[in-house]
């Protein structure tokens, strides 16, 4: 069963996997340099925050948009109505970011993580970090988002920094699960009313 945090868990899950990569070969062939995998909020990439926050080189994930996925819902909803806890399957949409002093590392920053997504599109077990309360059998599936280049533009635009090199990635599906069954059916009824007279 998938708690509340599940959302933060996939976050986390993808952070520690890249982490995990960039530490078997960092994309930055600079000494003593470690290129850093960061989850960011918007106010991260504030001029101000950036440089204690994230600094360079870095990757940085960005949860930008949460989707109630619709296909699901109504299968899940069928499951919950037989076992009484509501489930509620969502699609998150990250945008991951290269940032480095020059094109060339961040080109080779964005590579490697895409290399590390593409050979784990399956999430679970050991790769799920474990605050999500998981079931043993769920796993989150990662692909590259089927976005426009207009629209992760226009995502940009929405943040306090120019646009950077960027891949859009889907992680789907998430659930979220109530912790308790919800109220059962009603199974009292009334058999009989009386008016105002008592008639």
């Amino acid at each position: 069963m998938a708690e509340y945090s599940a959302m933060a868990a996939v976050s986390r899950s993808i952070e520690r996997l890249i982490r995990h990569w960039f530490e078997l070969e960092d994309p930055v062939p600079v000494a003593a340099t470690t290129t850093r995998v960061v989850l960011v909020s918007t106010d991260d990439l504030t001029p101000a925050n950036f440089p204690t926050r994230v600094g360079m080189p870095a990757l940085t994930i960005f949860l930008y948009k949460v989707d109630v996925n619709r296909v699901m819902r109504s299968a899940w909803s069928g499951v919950g109505s037989q076992t009484g806890r509501a489930i509620l399957p969502l699609d998150l949409h990250f945008l991951i970011t290269a940032w480095a002093e020059n094109a060339e590392f961040e080109q080779r920053i964005l590579g490697r993580a895409m290399q590390c997504l593409e050979a784990h599109p399956l999430l679970g077990g050991p790769l799920l970090h474990e605050s999500g309360g998981w079931a043993p059998h769920e796993t989150v599936q990662l692909c590259i988002d089927e976005i426009t280049t207009e629209a992760v533009m226009r995502t940009f635009d929405s943040l306090p920094v120019d646009y950077r090199l960027s891949m859009p990635y889907l992680a789907k599906i998430a659930r979220i699960d109530t912790p308790e069954p919800m109220a059962g059916p009603v199974t009292t009824a009334l058999t009989q009313a009386q008016g105002r007279n008592g008639t």
